[in-house]
């Protein structure tokens, strides 16, 4: 019996506190299972309301490791409390991106690697502009052999059309169309498209 009354003294109390007043209690502190990549890096203790968890999780340590080099663990914290929550995450990923380049090259830092990308831009959008010249320049040509074609067709009297096919797949008709061949003529064809 003594068995008995002490399993229903225990089941007792974890009735009574799944009761209604019992969820006006605070919840339980949180507890914090491992400490976050700064705190591990600063060897200290990392508290509940500590600044730098939510950004530098235990499991990346080498983000933290650049920001500080470079900014100091101090002032990550004063940049970080001066932001509010919601543009927190923005400025820790800005830290470390200007961070890098920093490292990567310390005089310009993220001014040089904004130069280089203009740079690149620059040179794309020259070589853009010279592709479209020479792309309207084909356009021109081809609209100018159009037109020399046609000019030289209506010329010519006009055979059956079986006889004008034959004509024009020849290897006759290709000497005899001395416009195309000829090295004195070239510039008389495509004199407009210089003009």
């Amino acid at each position: 019996m003594e068995c008995s009354d002490s399993i229903a003294a225990t089941n007792t109390p974890s009735s009574s506190s799944s009761s209604p007043s019992s969820s006006s209690s605070p919840p339980p502190p949180n507890v914090v299972l491992s400490p976050c990549a700064a705190c591990k890096i600063l060897r200290r203790r990392c508290a509940d309301t500590c600044v730098l968890a939510p950004y530098f999780p235990p499991t990346d340590p080498a983000k933290f490791t650049t920001a500080h080099r470079v900014f100091g663990a101090s002032n990550i914290i004063k940049f970080l409390q001066e932001l509010p929550e919601s543009q927190r995450a923005d400025a820790v990923s800005s830290m470390v991106y200007e961070a890098q380049a920093r490292i990567r090259d310390p005089v310009y830092g993220c001014a040089g690697a904004i130069c280089q990308l203009q740079n690149q831009i620059n040179e794309l959008q020259a070589q853009l502009a010279k592709t479209q010249g020479e792309l309207v320049n084909m356009h021109c040509q081809q609209a100018n052999l159009l037109a020399i074609i046609y000019m030289e067709m209506s010329q010519s009297p006009q055979p059956s059309s079986e006889e004008s096919l034959d004509s024009l797949i020849s290897p006759q008709s290709y000497q005899s169309n001395s416009c195309f061949l000829d090295d004195n003529n070239i510039g008389a064809t495509w004199e407009p498209l210089w003009t």
